[in-house]
């Protein structure tokens, strides 16, 4: 069963809608054993870091991500989060992939909304038979600053940052694929079936 966690920041439904779409189970949940026993996660968010890093750590959430196995998908602040430290709201995360998350450079229309290109830097399963410099739609003030060895893909607003990062079973995409028109649901599916 492939979970998404529902930690009280963002839009899950239409998440869920996209992957039950696609042909797969998906359930929406805040249950530790129920995450605990998912052989996929997905990790959304939409927010601000220092609640959304609050309501992990109350329900003990935080834990399980930083040790499971299965293959884990952060979208958005769910991404930003798996950094060492966000400049929003000067929060510490969960350090599962090495990195810092920073505010979007002033004189720039913030926040990024809309559609933008995705260059691949590396070729990746979750990237599968999607075009390179294809389109994704973002919603961000923020972005995740990582070493170039996780980076799989990056955009450019102003700053280049990462758009697509891996470490071992974690990836996470700066844009929101469930909004992403096809490219969006290729990426997903690819996730889905890893």
């Amino acid at each position: 069963m492939i979970v998404i966690i529902d930690y009280k920041s963002g839009n899950v439904g239409s998440l869920q809608n996209a992957i039950l779409g696609l042909g797969y189970d998906c359930e929406i949940s805040s249950d530790p054993g129920k995450i605990k026993k998912a052989n996929k996660i997905i990790f959304p968010g939409q927010g601000r870091a220092k609640s959304a890093r609050r309501e992990l750590k109350k329900s003990g959430i935080d834990k399980i991500i930083k040790s499971t196995r299965v293959p884990f998908l952060g979208i958005c602040l769910g991404m930003q989060l798996l950094a060492d430290f966000s400049a929003e709201d000067n929060v510490s995360c969960l350090s599962v992939i090495p990195g810092n998350v920073f505010k979007l450079p002033a004189g720039l229309k913030v926040p990024q909304i809309g559609w933008n290109r995705v260059r691949f830097s590396r070729s990746s399963p979750l990237l599968t038979g999607i075009n390179n410099n294809e389109f994704f739609y973002f919603a961000h003030s923020y972005y995740f600053q990582a070493s170039a060895q996780y980076v799989l893909a990056t955009t450019d607003y102003g700053v280049e940052f990462p758009a697509v990062i891996s470490r071992d079973n974690f990836y996470s995409v700066q844009f929101h694929p469930e909004k992403s028109g096809l490219a969006g649901l290729k990426l997903l599916n690819n996730f889905c079936a890893i």
